[in-house]
């Protein structure tokens, strides 16, 4: 069965304008949640939250965005639905951010209805994200995966980039509340963009000779929990997934940074939208990089990312502004790789029929990690900055471990299955 709701059309764009499209309702989208998730430690710190609640918010934040993926993949495999989902996820997005204006203006109740907010807000990126993965990656089969996914990161990024701006150009001339306010506008083009999109190419599977199917077949059908939690994927898969996770988990979230940044007093509040930005330059770059490396060279460029990791909180949490710089110059780059590249991969493991719900399992692992890491960087940020450095190196040494292991035994086994094709 094709994806749900797809009806014939004329005949199908090229898959790098596919690629692109889908990269300019990402620049829309990011837009809106990286401009607000830029203020996210100011906004909730302007609120009356501590440390603490940053890192629980932010954290809890991300492990929304990634463990619900855990029942999203498998419903958009089984329904078909996958442009649905997307909507649905973006749709969420476009309205929760700019609520947030309302914060302020609700006394005691204002830190609860933030905090729901940017939950909710995390909720339409579970939603949509293991089926845009889909979609996407039979697009980017045409194009080479590692290009493919690089260049919507890379347009992607460049949301990041400009929403960050447009935010701290709001708050330097009104308020951090009209910042938010503000964010409706791009908002309501992602999701034009987006139904446009869905119009002209109802079907992407075209672009790939796997094509995308629901699994209807009720003899062989997994239960819905074994679904959920992988059933049936390889090895390979979950050893990747646990190692990238690791990463995930101690990657210090921006949220944390930007506290640092204001109540350290290193840069006026509407300075800390702009730094964001430029670490979402630096995404940017390192999304179109590495994805072509990758493409060239394989798995080997993402032994890159637990240095990057570890680096940022001895950086990034320091008292000299030119460390701490440096640390966000890290932080972006480890976050595209992990965001682009790494998605890639997980492409290369799985069959397509299975891919949505890879995707999901996949950031189910990465969002238990997440929210581990986030409530534990608040906690030791407000007692240890040095005990938050030793915790973080000595993960990213395990996780380094475990992806040289993986991907030894992964060309390992494609060495056999070549030599006994041949």
């Amino acid at each position: 069965m094709a994806v749900s709701g797809a009806a014939p059309t004329r005949a199908a764009p090229s898959a790098w304008r596919v690629v692109w499209w889908f990269g300019f309702v990402s620049l829309a989208a990011d837009m809106v949640y990286e401009g607000a998730r830029s203020v996210y430690g100011p906004l909730l710190a302007a609120l009356g939250a501590s440390a603490v609640v940053v890192g629980l918010v932010t954290g809890a934040g991300e492990a929304v965005a990634l463990v619900l993926r855990l029942a999203f993949g498998p419903i958009a495999d089984r329904t078909g639905r996958y442009w649905s989902l997307t909507i649905v996820g973006y749709g969420l997005t476009a309205a929760c951010v700019p609520l947030l204006a309302l914060a302020p203006r609700l006394g005691a109740a204002g830190i609860a209805f933030a905090a729901t907010m940017i939950l909710l807000e995390r909720l339409g990126k579970a939603v949509r994200s293991p089926s845009k993965s889909a979609l996407l990656a039979h697009v980017a089969a045409a194009v080479g995966r590692g290009r493919g996914f690089g260049v919507h990161k890379a347009l992607d990024q460049v949301g990041a980039f400009a929403g960050p701006l447009l935010v701290a150009g709001v708050v330097g001339v009104a308020s951090l509340w009209w910042g938010m306010a503000v964010l409706a506008v791009p908002g309501a083009i992602a999701m034009v963009l987006l139904l446009t999109l869905r119009r002209r190419v109802p079907d992407p599977g075209v672009y790939d000779e796997q094509p995308i199917v629901a699994d209807d077949a009720p003899a062989e059908r997994r239960g819905w929990w074994a679904e959920a939690v992988g059933a049936g994927l390889s090895g390979d898969f979950f050893r990747y997934a646990v190692a990238a996770s690791l990463t995930t988990g101690a990657l210090v979230t921006f949220g944390i940074i930007g506290y640092h940044l204001t109540v350290e007093g290193l840069v006026p509040v509407a300075a800390v939208p702009v730094v964001y930005a430029a670490a979402m330059a630096v995404e940017a770059l390192a999304a179109l990089l590495v994805g072509s490396v990758y493409d060239r060279t394989g798995t080997r460029v993402l032994l890159l990312v637990p240095v990057l990791v570890a680096l940022v909180p001895a950086l990034a949490l320091g008292s000299a502004l030119v460390a701490v710089l440096a640390g966000v110059v890290a932080w972006g780059f480890a976050q595209g790789v992990q965001d682009s590249t790494v998605k890639a991969v997980v492409a290369d493991l799985v069959e397509a029929p299975r891919r949505a719900t890879a995707y999901g399992v996949f950031a189910g692992i990465q969002g238990m990690f997440a929210i581990v890491g986030g409530v534990g960087a608040g906690w030791l940020y407000e007692r240890s900055l040095l005990a938050l450095v030793v915790v973080v190196a000595l993960t990213q040494v395990l996780a380094l471990a475990l992806l040289v292991d993986t991907f030894r035994k992964g060309a390992v086994r494609r060495s056999a299955r070549l030599r006994r094709a041949g």
